[in-house]
């Protein structure tokens, strides 16, 4: 399955999923809140009843009562008065505002009796469907009767069909009743609406995230076509993939990626060129001289001569060949290199030495100016450092006129060491490449040792630059970092 549709199936059913907890969510406060509100208002209706039959009982007196004579209820079933607290019926429905309409009134005597108001069906004969206590036939009692089941499990709260309020009155108690599936129908009503306006949003979201994912994968789909042609090796036809965030930094990497694998892809093809021509000339030179030689060309002193071309193009083929194996090792190969702490002194002592025979031959004065400092020292492999540095100094020796200065120093908590010397300086269409393998100036021999030495001094974590200095001659700087051990 593609991204875009697991990441669209993933919303969808994150988004169904929290839709569906939010419908029930709703549902339970919704069916709270119209509870708790029905609650509130039968406690109003409750307070406002009582102190109505409270004054009503006040205004009843003797006399009224007298003249009553026989009552009657609404059926025309004569009622003892002495059968009701005050000698006077209990009109409880009209005492109920017209807004609360559903809401009945049951009163009962302080002995627990049923004075008046409809009575609620036991649990087992009232079915869950009926909508209020008008499905059970209103009618005054004959007489007081004790309270019935259905009342007292109301009062328990054992009846979940119906919202009650019980309250105390001067005849007795007052008990409101409003049947729960008046509220339940309420609250679907609007639960309906709510879940429908939610679902709307909920589709109208998804088609949105549909073109959002749609927005975010097609860069990943660009991107993938510009990595294919990574993978085919057209570097130079990849193009750079405009997002923003962390797939914008990728595209960049991935652009940035190419540039260099072509810039290798570039340095390799003209390292094996650079390679097949500096192995080529020994070989000519040899093969040239060893075809004369065995079929008599040369003759006396020029085979004597031959022979020492062959041994001189041999020794110079050997030298390239180590010189190309070891710089592979450099690139390659972590175990070739050792790192210790090396003292800058000693080292240019050792190097001193080493490239005195040299500067005899060439009569060069090699000066250096390094102060017997104790920080002077690096964290590098040392033989290897020595090389770079015997490459460098020979390199200098080779257009040097009469002196070489190496000079060392810290500088911006930095070891920092100088080659300069008064020969004519780089080309200045070489620096740009001067550390390059196989680019070598009019003199050069194999133009690998720079490289060599720009790949010794970066596995040590150094910088190694080259310029040329304004009064003349040329000038190499070594930087490292100074050993943590100090």
């Amino acid at each position: 399955m593609k991204l875009v549709h697991q990441i669209n199936l993933a919303f969808g059913l994150s988004l169904a999923l929290i839709l569906s907890i939010t419908a029930v969510l709703i549902h339970y406060v919704l069916l709270d809140h119209f509870i708790g509100a029905q609650k509130s208002d039968l406690k109003t209706l409750s307070a406002a009843m009582s102190a109505t039959l409270s004054q009503a009982e006040e205004n009843v007196t003797p006399a009224m009562i007298q003249d009553m004579g026989t009552l009657q209820n609404v059926n025309g079933v004569a009622l003892d008065p002495s059968k009701t607290t005050s000698g006077a019926v209990l009109d409880v429905a009209s005492a109920i505002p017209a807004g609360y309409a559903g809401v009945e009134a049951i009163v009962t005597d302080p002995n627990g009796k049923v004075l008046t108001g409809p009575l609620p069906l036991n649990a087992t004969s009232l079915k869950a469907t009926d909508s209020s206590f008008s499905a059970v036939t209103p009618a005054l009692l004959q007489e007081a009767k004790p309270v019935t089941s259905s009342l007292q499990e109301l009062w328990n709260g054992k009846d979940g069909r119906y919202v009650m309020n019980v309250s105390a009155i001067p005849q007795g108690t007052l008990t409101l009743l409003t049947p729960m599936s008046k509220i339940k129908a309420i609250e679907q009503a609007l639960l309906g609406r709510l879940v429908l306006v939610i679902f709307i949003v909920g589709a109208i979201l998804f088609l949105l995230s549909l073109f959002i994912t749609k927005k975010l994968i097609q860069p990943l789909m660009n991107l993938k076509q510009e990595l294919k042609k990574v993978k085919e090796r057209h570097f130079t036809d990849v193009q750079l993939v405009r997002a923003g965030g962390e797939i914008g930094a990728v595209a960049q990497t991935v652009y940035e990626m190419a540039g260099e694998l072509n810039r290798f892809n570039q340095v390799q093809k003209q390292f094996f060129q650079n390679a097949s021509h500096e192995l080529k000339t020994p070989l000519m030179s040899i093969a040239g001289y060893a075809e004369g030689i065995r079929d008599g060309v040369f003759e006396g002193e020029s085979v004597r001569t031959g022979l020492d071309v062959i041994l001189e193009e041999s020794g110079r083929l050997g030298k390239i060949v180590t010189e190309m194996t070891l710089l592979a090792k450099l690139d390659s190969e972590e175990d070739i290199f050792k790192p210790s702490e090396v003292s800058l002194n000693e080292l240019l002592s050792e190097m001193a030495e080493r490239v005195n025979p040299l500067l005899v031959k060439k009569n060069l004065k090699l000066r250096i100016d390094c102060p017997d400092n104790k920080a002077l020292v690096i964290m590098a492999d040392r033989d290897k450092l020595l090389q770079a540095l015997l490459n460098i100094v020979t390199n200098a020796a080779r257009y040097a006129k009469e002196y070489i200065h190496i000079t060392g120093s810290i500088e911006k908590g930095k070891v920092e060491l100088t080659v300069t010397d008064d020969g004519p300086g780089f080309p200045q269409e070489l620096l740009p490449t001067l550390f390059h393998r196989f680019v070598k100036g009019k003199d050069g021999e194999s133009g690998l040792g720079l490289a060599i030495a720009r790949a010794i001094v970066e596995r040590c974590g150094g910088l190694i630059q080259a310029a040329n200095l304004q009064e003349g001659g040329a000038i190499i700087t070594f930087g490292f970092p100074v050993s943590k051990g100090i």
